[in-house]
Order: structure tokens, then sequence, then C-alpha cells
């Protein structure tokens, strides 16, 4: 009988400091997460010498608490893994010191784990017979990448964002018209009581990259729209903007992720991120992939944003395709997806 597979999964890359234990790749058996959302919505945004601080208060909390809701001790686990990059190089840093630290102590392999791939394989966790390979949209506060998941530790970007990525349009665009921090679920949330046809925000074409992705573009729309009603004295109907704007992003997402698909030859498409908690999104994408014929897959909210058991579940992978870090793994806050990880760490 072969012996289960039981890995810590660490992630400090923002500002929720997490760890999870999960089994085989596949099995959540726990999920702590810690929250900062409430301290950096004071400053309408993170701060990362206040993220680092908080993360280095509670990841000893997190990871006991994990083992604990998990039935397991360090003994018990195969391999701990954690978040060494992209992310804030200071949070980034207490968490892979605590991975270091845990792994040198209890003797455990140490796996470093890339946060976008991550986010990726969250999908895993809630649809059994997805594997490799398959089409990936990430959309997060930070990121926006098509993904082709060749295998599960190996990935080809497709296309990205050549500015802001979606997410930060998100918050920027919410912090425009008053809604504050964090972004996208208030604009989300708005957009329900509005027109999505009201206002004709742009869609961004990048020439000679059809998979590519551009927000900058619409979030100027949104703010010189912004300026021009106040500068006529009209009256703004944020519902309405909301709405406009976060349809504007969603027919790009939606578009350019099935366009990817179909060209690729892929059957299925996952999406992951923070965004893709996003109600419009998984809907457009829904009614999208139906009209095209493809499978759509995507996490539970608790998944799509920061957490560690989608890092335990990358580490599983990467445990299982003999990668291993040494003690010397660093932090890498601008990491590159789809590059051998390991030549960066060296780097």
């Amino acid at each position: 009988m072969e012996q289960d597979v039981l890995i810590l999964g660490i992630e400090s890359s923002c500002d929720e400091t997490a760890a999870s234990v999960v089994k085989n790749g596949r099995e959540v058996l726990s999920n702590v997460i810690s929250s900062q959302i409430d301290i950096h919505t004071l400053y309408g945004g993170v701060v990362p010498e206040i993220a680092s601080r908080k993360h280095v208060e509670r990841v000893n909390y997190v990871i006991g608490q994990a083992l604990e809701e998990a039935g397991v001790t360090l003994q018990d686990i195969t391999a701990i893994s954690v978040t060494y990059g992209p992310g804030l190089v200071g949070a980034l840093l207490v968490g892979v010191g605590a991975a270091k630290a845990i792994a040198y102590a209890a003797g455990k392999p140490l796996i470093a784990v890339h946060h976008i791939e991550g986010h990726i394989a969250a999908n895993y966790i809630e649809h059994a017979d997805l594997k490799p390979p398959f089409l990936c949209l990430v959309v997060s506060g930070g990121h926006t990448h098509l993904v082709q998941v060749q295998d599960y530790t190996k990935f080809d970007i497709i296309g990205c964002t050549h500015d802001d990525a979606a997410g930060e349009a998100f918050d920027k665009v919410a912090r425009a018209i008053g809604l504050g921090y964090p972004g996208g679920p208030k604009i989300d949330k708005l957009a329900k009581e509005g027109n999505p046809e009201a206002i004709a925000f742009p869609r961004a074409k990048v020439d000679g990259s059809a998979y590519d992705f551009s927000f900058s573009g619409v979030k100027s729309a949104v703010l010189n729209y912004l300026n021009g009603c106040e500068m006529k004295g009209i009256e703004v109907n944020k519902a309405d903007v909301a709405a406009s704007f976060q349809q504007a992003v969603v027919d790009v997402l939606v578009e350019r992720g099935i366009r990817a698909a179909k060209s690729l030859g892929e059957d299925r498409i996952a999406v992951a991120g923070g965004v893709a908690s996003n109600s419009a999104l998984r809907a457009a994408m829904q009614e999208g992939c139906k009209k095209a014929g493809l499978e759509l897959c995507y996490p539970s909210p608790i998944f799509c944003t920061d957490n560690a058991a989608m890092i335990a579940v990358q580490g599983y992978y990467e445990y299982m395709a003999g990668n291993r870090a040494g003690l010397d793994l660093n932090a890498v806050p601008n990491l590159k997806i789809g590059t051998d990880k390991y030549t960066q760490i060296a780097q």
C-alpha cells in the first residue's frame, strides 16, 4: 500500500498569512488564512512594511493551527512547500524563512512554489478529473496571464498584460469612484445595481499580440469620464460606471481566453486568481464556453484569493517531479512563470 504524501504549504506573498496541509495533491485537510484586509483598508491598499510585520506576528500561529486542524504533526508531514515569488519581498521572506527553519528542524524536504503556478493548481482541489494539458486564464491583482499548462510543472505563457493587471485596474477604478479597498469585490457588488451598457468604455487590443492584454486604457477612460462629469457638473451614476467598466474588462478576458483555447486545440479552460471569483466573469465565461463547446473549471472563492492550500497542491506535484530547494532558498519578488524556477533560485 502506497504511503500518503502530506504537504505543508505556507503562503505570505502579500497580505494573507496562510498555512495548509494537503494529502496526495488533491485533498485539503486544513486551510488557515489570517487576512490583513481590515488593516490595509485604512490606507486604501497594501502597505508592504505593515504586511511584513503582521506576517512575522502570525506565521507561527497559522502553521500550528493548520497542523492541528489537519490532525497531524510535523513528523507526519512529507515535505514543506512555500511561496518564494512573485510578491512583496519583505512578505515573501517571512514565509520562506519559516519554511526553511521548519524543513531544517524537522529534517523534511523543502519545495519552492511559484505563486501563480499555485493559483493554477487551486483548480485541482475541486476538479478531480482535471489534469494537464489545459489552458488557464490567471487573473489577479498583480497578474493577467493566459497560460498553457503542458504538465503539472511545465507552463507556457501564451498571453499577458502589457501594463495594468485586471485586478489592479479594478482597485484603481474602485478608488476613483469612492469605493475603497479591496476594489474587486466592491465593484462586483455595485455593478449588479448598474447598467453594463450605460457607458462605452474601450476594449483594448495589442497590435501583433492576439492573446495579450492592456487595461491601462480602460482605467484611464474611466478616470477621464469621471473628471469630465465633475467639470460639467454632471452627477455620476457610480453603479453604471462600475457595471460598464467591469463589462469592458470581462469582455476582453473572455474573448481572449476562448479564442486562445480554440486556436491551441484545448477543450477546457480553467480560471484562477483573485478576480476568478468575480461573478460577472464567471457568468460570461460559462456562457462563452458553452457556445464554444469548451469545458470550464474554476475554484471556489476561498481558493481564488491567496491561500496556502494551492501552494501545498502545487508543492505536491513539484515534490513528485523530484524538485527540491536548498536551505539557501531566497525570495524572488519578480519571479517569472514558465521558466526553470530552480535556475532562477540560483540567480
